[in-house]
């Protein structure tokens, strides 16, 4: 792989909580450009990984790096200008019930970048209508949205500040199938006309497949990198090609042959 190309690298990660070690030695690059999709067990760490990436976590030793910058160990103002390039969406959406949904949407131009309200307001429109809301959505309390018009204000939010890799942590799996459905194309969409970086975190085998370029199979606690499978698709790709559903069916055999367990929710569907 192309060093210069890599826009995210992480090498022997390892983070532990108390006795309980999480990451064992994770080695990962990501590409500019791609979809990588990190799938396991309850308790192998995804979460953890994406959030030491983002800075939300510390992790023990290691490296990380974003666009050949090494951020473990760097000063907090020389890493903040890296995380700046990152938008994080977490489940639920995680939106402020105590502000609108555009002021949801334009908090990081308003507390960030100091960008006057009217400006924010109509930046934050622009970004709503980008992911299937109207206008008439922008003054209603998040409270009033059904929980796929929470998610869709959420990833409007993360699209305000224009980032060039999007991290998402299970962001669909609090909604019905056909919403689920609904967002996964738009996320496609967006990431092929914005040509975003996108690290995606999900426990549904067949999700991981029809959004990834790569899926990575984390191994049991302490986790390291089991395995890697290259999607050799179009990002743009039917739910039922037979190659999808093979590679889903490897990694469920994996997944139970490296000791873990598949709970019914694990498929979503196809």
């Amino acid at each position: 792989m192309d060093k210069e190309n890599n826009k995210i690298e992480v090498s022997d990660l390892h983070k532990a909580f108390g006795r309980k070690r999480v990451l064992n030695g994770v080695d990962l690059k990501i590409k500019k450009g791609e979809s990588l999709v990190v799938i396991g067990g309850s308790g192998t760490g995804k979460s953890v990984l994406i959030k030491c990436i983002q800075g939300l976590i510390r992790p023990d030793s290691g490296s990380i790096k974003i666009d050949g910058f090494e951020t473990v160990g760097a000063a907090r103002k020389e890493n903040e200008k890296h995380y700046a390039k990152m938008g994080m969406l977490f489940q639920g959406g995680a939106l402020f019930d105590s502000l609108s949904v555009w002021e949801n949407v334009a908090f990081g131009l308003l507390e960030n970048q100091k960008m006057p309200r009217r400006q924010a307001r109509e930046k934050a429109v622009e970004v709503l209508r980008q992911v299937g809301l109207g206008p008439d959505v922008a003054d209603l309390s998040p409270s009033e949205l059904s929980g796929g018009m929470r998610q869709r204000a959420g990833i409007a939010r993360t699209l305000a500040m224009n980032p060039k890799v999007i991290l998402m942590d299970e962001p669909f799996s609090a909604v019905d199938h056909l919403t689920k459905c609904t967002l996964q194309e738009e996320l496609i969409n967006i990431r092929q006309a914005e040509n975003k970086t996108v690290l995606f975190v999900t426990h549904d085998i067949n999700e991981a497949v029809f959004l990834a370029d790569r899926v990575v199979l984390l191994s049991p606690r302490p986790s390291t990198i089991q395995k890697i499978y290259e999607i050799p698709l179009e990002q743009k790709r039917g739910r039922s090609d037979p190659l999808l559903l093979k590679i889903a069916a490897e990694i469920a055999k994996d997944i139970n042959s490296g000791g873990q367990d598949i709970p019914n929710n694990y498929w979503g569907n196809l």
